[in-house]
Protein backbone atom coordinates (compact mmCIF):
# COMPACT_ATOMS: atom_id res chain seq x y z
CA UNK A 1 0.00 0.00 0.00
CA UNK A 2 0.96 3.45 -0.99
CA UNK A 3 0.03 7.02 0.36
CA UNK A 4 -1.09 8.95 -2.48
CA UNK A 5 -3.43 11.43 -0.56
CA UNK A 6 -1.87 14.71 0.27
CA UNK A 7 -4.08 15.21 3.22
CA UNK A 8 -3.03 12.34 4.65
CA UNK A 9 1.06 12.71 3.81
CA UNK A 10 0.67 15.90 5.29
CA UNK A 11 -1.24 14.60 8.59
CA UNK A 12 2.01 11.56 8.64
CA UNK A 13 4.51 14.07 8.28
CA UNK A 14 3.12 15.73 11.03
CA UNK A 15 2.97 13.04 13.17
CA UNK A 16 6.49 11.73 12.59
CA UNK A 17 7.48 15.27 13.55
CA UNK A 18 5.60 15.45 16.96
CA UNK A 19 7.15 15.66 19.71
CA UNK A 20 10.91 15.93 18.00
CA UNK A 21 13.08 17.26 20.27
CA UNK A 22 15.02 20.41 19.90
CA UNK A 23 18.91 20.45 17.80
CA UNK A 24 19.67 18.41 14.55
CA UNK A 25 16.94 15.67 14.06
CA UNK A 26 17.70 11.83 13.32
CA UNK A 27 17.16 10.77 9.51
CA UNK A 28 14.33 9.41 8.56
CA UNK A 29 14.41 5.89 6.81
CA UNK A 30 11.21 5.66 4.59
CA UNK A 31 10.26 2.40 3.28
CA UNK A 32 8.86 1.80 0.07
CA UNK A 33 7.61 5.42 -0.73
CA UNK A 34 6.39 4.35 -4.03
CA UNK A 35 5.01 7.53 -5.80
CA UNK A 36 6.83 9.86 -3.19
CA UNK A 37 3.79 11.66 -2.50
CA UNK A 38 5.28 11.12 1.35
CA UNK A 39 9.05 11.77 0.45
CA UNK A 40 7.84 15.51 -1.37
CA UNK A 41 5.74 16.75 1.81
CA UNK A 42 8.81 15.68 4.28
CA UNK A 43 11.20 17.05 2.32
CA UNK A 44 9.13 20.49 2.17
CA UNK A 45 8.88 20.23 6.10
CA UNK A 46 12.82 19.97 6.08
CA UNK A 47 13.18 15.85 7.16
CA UNK A 48 15.98 14.36 5.58
CA UNK A 49 15.23 11.43 4.17
CA UNK A 50 16.84 8.36 3.06
CA UNK A 51 14.23 6.45 0.55
CA UNK A 52 14.57 2.97 0.74
CA UNK A 53 12.63 1.82 -2.47
CA UNK A 54 12.20 -2.05 -3.51
CA UNK A 55 9.71 -1.64 -7.19
CA UNK A 56 12.72 -0.89 -9.84
CA UNK A 57 9.73 1.45 -11.44
CA UNK A 58 9.43 4.12 -8.84
CA UNK A 59 13.33 4.89 -8.51
CA UNK A 60 13.70 7.14 -12.08
CA UNK A 61 11.39 9.45 -10.54
CA UNK A 62 12.75 9.19 -6.69
CA UNK A 63 16.62 9.41 -8.44
CA UNK A 64 15.37 12.28 -10.32
CA UNK A 65 14.05 14.02 -7.02
CA UNK A 66 17.58 13.38 -5.43
CA UNK A 67 19.21 15.17 -8.23
CA UNK A 68 17.24 17.98 -7.81
CA UNK A 69 18.03 18.54 -3.99
CA UNK A 70 21.45 19.20 -2.41
CA UNK A 71 21.89 16.30 0.12
CA UNK A 72 18.58 16.67 1.59
CA UNK A 73 17.64 13.07 0.00
CA UNK A 74 19.52 9.71 -0.77
CA UNK A 75 17.87 6.99 -2.83
CA UNK A 76 18.72 3.36 -1.98
CA UNK A 77 17.28 0.12 -4.03
CA UNK A 78 16.44 -2.60 -1.38
CA UNK A 79 13.49 -3.66 1.00
CA UNK A 80 13.32 -3.33 4.50
CA UNK A 81 11.29 -6.42 5.68
CA UNK A 82 14.34 -7.90 3.73
CA UNK A 83 16.88 -6.64 5.96
CA UNK A 84 19.65 -9.40 6.84
CA UNK A 85 18.18 -12.75 5.51
CA UNK A 86 19.32 -15.42 7.31
CA UNK A 87 20.14 -17.62 4.56
CA UNK A 88 21.32 -17.64 1.28
CA UNK A 89 22.94 -15.43 -1.08
CA UNK A 90 21.94 -11.43 -0.40
CA UNK A 91 20.38 -10.46 -3.51
CA UNK A 92 19.32 -7.28 -4.39
CA UNK A 93 16.22 -6.09 -2.75
CA UNK A 94 17.41 -8.38 -0.04
CA UNK A 95 20.37 -6.06 1.61
CA UNK A 96 22.46 -5.82 4.86
CA UNK A 97 21.64 -3.74 7.41
CA UNK A 98 25.33 -2.71 7.51
CA UNK A 99 25.49 -1.23 3.88
CA UNK A 100 22.40 0.35 4.65
CA UNK A 101 23.92 2.41 7.63
CA UNK A 102 26.92 2.77 5.60
CA UNK A 103 25.00 4.54 2.72
CA UNK A 104 22.98 6.69 5.30
CA UNK A 105 26.11 7.74 7.10
CA UNK A 106 24.84 6.93 10.66
CA UNK A 107 27.22 4.99 13.04
CA UNK A 108 25.99 3.18 15.94
CA UNK A 109 25.29 4.69 19.33
CA UNK A 110 25.46 3.54 22.61
CA UNK A 111 21.91 1.94 23.67
CA UNK A 112 21.38 4.36 26.05
CA UNK A 113 21.81 7.29 24.01
CA UNK A 114 19.39 9.07 21.84
CA UNK A 115 17.24 7.76 18.91
CA UNK A 116 19.79 8.18 16.03
CA UNK A 117 17.60 7.18 12.62
CA UNK A 118 13.57 6.80 12.68
CA UNK A 119 11.80 4.71 10.41
CA UNK A 120 8.64 5.22 8.54
CA UNK A 121 6.98 2.25 6.70
CA UNK A 122 3.89 0.18 6.13
CA UNK A 123 3.76 -3.33 7.04
CA UNK A 124 3.62 -6.23 4.18
CA UNK A 125 -0.21 -7.04 4.93
CA UNK A 126 0.62 -10.70 4.00
CA UNK A 127 3.59 -11.12 6.51
CA UNK A 128 2.61 -8.85 9.07
CA UNK A 129 2.44 -11.30 12.26
CA UNK A 130 6.11 -13.08 10.73
CA UNK A 131 7.35 -9.15 10.75
CA UNK A 132 6.58 -8.13 13.99
CA UNK A 133 8.07 -11.28 15.71
CA UNK A 134 11.64 -11.04 13.22
CA UNK A 135 11.44 -7.16 14.29
CA UNK A 136 11.45 -8.21 17.90
CA UNK A 137 13.79 -10.94 17.85
CA UNK A 138 16.39 -8.05 16.30
CA UNK A 139 15.12 -5.57 19.01
CA UNK A 140 15.87 -8.39 21.74
CA UNK A 141 19.36 -9.59 20.51
CA UNK A 142 20.60 -6.19 19.27
CA UNK A 143 21.01 -7.01 15.81
CA UNK A 144 20.00 -5.75 12.25
CA UNK A 145 19.16 -1.98 13.28
CA UNK A 146 19.12 -2.26 16.63
CA UNK A 147 23.00 -2.91 16.50
CA UNK A 148 22.75 0.80 15.87
CA UNK A 149 20.79 1.68 18.75
CA UNK A 150 17.17 2.83 19.46
CA UNK A 151 16.29 2.57 16.11
CA UNK A 152 12.71 4.37 16.39
CA UNK A 153 10.23 2.45 13.95
CA UNK A 154 6.85 4.39 12.59
CA UNK A 155 4.93 2.11 10.95
CA UNK A 156 0.98 1.45 9.84
CA UNK A 157 -0.09 -1.70 11.12
CA UNK A 158 -3.61 -3.44 11.14
CA UNK A 159 -5.70 -2.05 13.39
CA UNK A 160 -6.18 -5.95 14.44
CA UNK A 161 -2.67 -6.30 15.32
CA UNK A 162 -2.15 -2.49 17.22
CA UNK A 163 -4.86 -4.43 19.59
CA UNK A 164 -2.61 -7.39 20.36
CA UNK A 165 0.33 -4.92 20.45
CA UNK A 166 -1.61 -3.14 23.37
CA UNK A 167 -3.94 -5.70 24.79
CA UNK A 168 -4.27 -5.72 28.68
CA UNK A 169 -3.82 -8.64 31.06
CA UNK A 170 -6.94 -10.75 31.25
CA UNK A 171 -8.25 -10.47 27.67
CA UNK A 172 -7.61 -13.87 26.79
CA UNK A 173 -7.75 -13.55 23.01
CA UNK A 174 -5.54 -10.24 22.41
CA UNK A 175 -3.40 -10.88 25.66
CA UNK A 176 -0.37 -12.90 23.51
CA UNK A 177 3.54 -13.07 23.75
CA UNK A 178 3.55 -10.49 21.35
CA UNK A 179 1.73 -8.01 23.97
CA UNK A 180 3.96 -8.91 26.23
CA UNK A 181 7.36 -8.79 24.90
CA UNK A 182 6.62 -5.30 22.46
CA UNK A 183 5.34 -4.02 25.65
CA UNK A 184 8.41 -4.61 27.72
CA UNK A 185 10.95 -3.62 24.88
CA UNK A 186 8.92 -0.50 23.64
CA UNK A 187 7.16 2.42 24.46
CA UNK A 188 4.18 1.72 22.09
CA UNK A 189 2.00 5.17 20.51
CA UNK A 190 -0.99 5.28 18.60
CA UNK A 191 -0.26 8.45 16.40
CA UNK A 192 -3.00 8.20 13.97
CA UNK A 193 -5.81 5.83 12.37
CA UNK A 194 -6.59 6.08 9.23
CA UNK A 195 -9.28 3.61 6.89
CA UNK A 196 -8.04 1.15 4.53
CA UNK A 197 -9.30 2.99 1.63
CA UNK A 198 -6.96 6.17 2.13
CA UNK A 199 -4.52 4.08 0.90
CA UNK A 200 -3.82 2.68 -3.28
CA UNK A 201 -2.22 -0.49 -4.27
CA UNK A 202 -0.76 -0.85 -7.33
CA UNK A 203 -1.45 -4.63 -7.18
CA UNK A 204 -4.64 -6.15 -8.74
CA UNK A 205 -4.51 -10.12 -7.53
CA UNK A 206 -7.36 -9.19 -4.98
CA UNK A 207 -4.35 -9.65 -2.10
CA UNK A 208 -4.50 -6.76 -0.71
CA UNK A 209 -8.27 -6.70 0.21
CA UNK A 210 -9.16 -5.75 3.87
CA UNK A 211 -8.45 -9.13 6.18
CA UNK A 212 -11.64 -10.07 7.86
CA UNK A 213 -11.12 -10.22 11.48
CA UNK A 214 -14.48 -11.38 14.19
CA UNK A 215 -13.17 -10.95 17.23
CA UNK A 216 -10.97 -7.47 16.99
CA UNK A 217 -11.86 -4.15 14.73
CA UNK A 218 -10.31 -3.86 11.91
CA UNK A 219 -11.10 -0.97 9.89
CA UNK A 220 -8.46 1.09 9.85
CA UNK A 221 -4.59 1.06 9.40
CA UNK A 222 -3.21 2.11 12.82
CA UNK A 223 0.22 4.56 12.59
CA UNK A 224 2.04 3.38 15.74
CA UNK A 225 5.45 4.77 17.11
CA UNK A 226 7.57 2.07 18.58
CA UNK A 227 10.71 3.26 20.55
CA UNK A 228 12.93 0.89 22.37
CA UNK A 229 13.01 1.67 26.27
CA UNK A 230 16.94 3.16 27.61
CA UNK A 231 16.26 0.82 30.34
CA UNK A 232 15.26 -2.18 28.31
CA UNK A 233 18.67 -3.77 28.98
CA UNK A 234 18.97 -3.42 33.04
CA UNK A 235 18.80 -5.74 35.78
CA UNK A 236 19.27 -9.62 34.31
CA UNK A 237 17.70 -8.95 31.09
CA UNK A 238 20.78 -8.68 28.41
CA UNK A 239 21.37 -9.41 24.45
CA UNK A 240 22.82 -12.41 25.40
CA UNK A 241 20.03 -13.94 27.55
CA UNK A 242 17.23 -12.15 25.90
CA UNK A 243 16.27 -15.29 23.23
CA UNK A 244 15.34 -17.09 26.46
CA UNK A 245 13.04 -14.33 27.94
CA UNK A 246 10.95 -14.57 24.94
CA UNK A 247 11.10 -18.38 24.69
CA UNK A 248 10.17 -17.71 28.75
CA UNK A 249 6.99 -15.63 27.34
CA UNK A 250 5.87 -17.51 24.55
CA UNK A 251 5.86 -20.78 26.42
CA UNK A 252 3.74 -19.23 29.30
CA UNK A 253 1.31 -18.02 26.88
CA UNK A 254 0.66 -21.09 24.40
CA UNK A 255 -1.98 -21.93 26.89
CA UNK A 256 -3.14 -18.77 28.05
CA UNK A 257 -5.81 -19.91 30.54
CA UNK A 258 -2.72 -22.51 32.19
CA UNK A 259 -1.75 -21.77 35.58
CA UNK A 260 1.54 -20.49 36.26
CA UNK A 261 2.70 -22.94 38.34
CA UNK A 262 1.96 -25.29 36.78
CA UNK A 263 4.15 -23.93 33.96
CA UNK A 264 6.85 -23.85 36.27
CA UNK A 265 6.61 -27.08 37.73
CA UNK A 266 6.83 -28.53 33.80
CA UNK A 267 10.43 -26.28 33.56
CA UNK A 268 11.28 -29.01 36.84
CA UNK A 269 11.01 -25.51 39.13
CA UNK A 270 11.31 -26.91 42.85
CA UNK A 271 9.15 -24.10 44.71
CA UNK A 272 7.63 -22.34 41.92
CA UNK A 273 4.69 -21.33 44.55
CA UNK A 274 7.18 -20.00 46.99
CA UNK A 275 9.04 -17.60 44.31
CA UNK A 276 5.59 -16.77 42.87
CA UNK A 277 4.97 -14.93 46.89
CA UNK A 278 8.62 -13.38 46.84
CA UNK A 279 7.41 -11.88 43.50
CA UNK A 280 4.15 -11.10 44.90
CA UNK A 281 2.51 -12.62 42.32
CA UNK A 282 -0.72 -15.20 43.30
CA UNK A 283 0.23 -18.61 42.92
CA UNK A 284 -2.65 -19.69 41.28
CA UNK A 285 -2.49 -17.01 38.36
CA UNK A 286 -3.45 -18.12 35.24
CA UNK A 287 -0.67 -17.00 32.34
CA UNK A 288 -2.68 -14.03 30.74
CA UNK A 289 -3.36 -12.08 34.12
CA UNK A 290 0.32 -11.64 34.62
CA UNK A 291 1.15 -7.94 33.58
CA UNK A 292 4.51 -7.63 31.25
CA UNK A 293 6.65 -6.32 34.01
CA UNK A 294 5.84 -9.67 36.36
CA UNK A 295 7.27 -11.20 33.59
CA UNK A 296 10.51 -9.93 33.33
CA UNK A 297 10.40 -9.57 37.42
CA UNK A 298 9.87 -13.66 36.93
CA UNK A 299 12.61 -13.90 34.34
CA UNK A 300 14.93 -12.29 36.14
CA UNK A 301 14.13 -14.37 39.81
CA UNK A 302 14.36 -17.31 37.36
CA UNK A 303 17.93 -16.22 36.19
CA UNK A 304 19.23 -16.92 39.30
CA UNK A 305 17.79 -20.13 40.08
CA UNK A 306 19.27 -23.29 37.44
CA UNK A 307 16.38 -23.28 35.51
CA UNK A 308 17.60 -21.36 32.53
CA UNK A 309 21.30 -23.22 32.75
CA UNK A 310 19.44 -26.91 31.95
CA UNK A 311 20.72 -28.62 28.42
CA UNK A 312 17.26 -29.38 27.45
CA UNK A 313 15.62 -25.78 27.92
CA UNK A 314 18.63 -24.01 25.86
CA UNK A 315 18.00 -26.79 23.08
CA UNK A 316 14.17 -26.24 22.96
CA UNK A 317 15.11 -21.98 22.84
CA UNK A 318 17.21 -22.72 19.73
CA UNK A 319 14.42 -24.42 18.28
CA UNK A 320 11.66 -21.95 18.86
CA UNK A 321 14.06 -19.69 17.45
CA UNK A 322 14.67 -21.30 14.01
CA UNK A 323 11.25 -22.11 13.76
CA UNK A 324 10.55 -18.30 14.02
CA UNK A 325 12.55 -17.37 12.06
Amino acid sequence: RFIVCPKLARTVQRCLQRESSPGPQPVLLECAPGPGVLTRTLLNAGVRVVALENNSAFLPNLQSLENSLDGQLKVVYGDFFRLDPLTGTVKPPALCSDKLFETMGVAAVPWRADVPVKVFGILPQRKERNTLWRLLFALYECNSIYRYGRVELNVFISEKEYKVLVAKPGDVKAYQALTVLWQVGCEIQLLHMEPWSSFATNLKNGGLSVPKSTWLPNDHLCLVRLTPRQNLFTGGLEPTNSSTFVFMVKQCLAKPRSRLTDRLNSWSLDNGGKLLRELDIKTNAETYHLYPEDYRRLFEALQNSNVFTETWFHDEVLENIRNIN
